[in-house]
């Protein structure tokens, strides 16, 4: 489970670093383009995450053994990052819940 985390653990530093890209730009953007700032906000979140996914090779499926097709991981772990802290949270939950599951499993044994 360690490995798994470490593996994470560049994806969760990426969607902080997304996080406070777009929180930095927001206020600017509010006063120059209000009208385009969520959008501009989206473009700039994703071709930021997709720039870290490809430029670190960060791959959210790889660590669960999913490997068949990169390009799907490429895709979904930039979306993963460019949401920020939300999907986070979520796959530590999951992560959680599959190490409580092999816990009982081996206790069960």
């Amino acid at each position: 489970m360690n490995q798994l985390i470490e593996a994470l653990a560049p994806v969760l530093i990426a969607s902080f670093a997304i996080q406070q890209l777009i929180e930095l730009l927001d206020p600017i953007l509010d006063t120059v383009i209000k009208a385009h700032k969520k959008w501009i906000l989206s473009a700039v979140a994703f071709i930021a995450g997709l720039a870290l996914t490809l430029g670190l090779e960060l791959r959210v499926l790889a660590p669960f053994g999913i490997t068949r097709f990169p390009w799907v991981d490429v895709i979904l772990t930039t979306l993963f990052i460019t949401g920020g802290t939300k999907g986070v949270n979520d796959l530590m939950k999951l992560i959680g819940y599959k190490k409580e599951e092999a816990k009982a499993a081996f206790e069960a044994a």
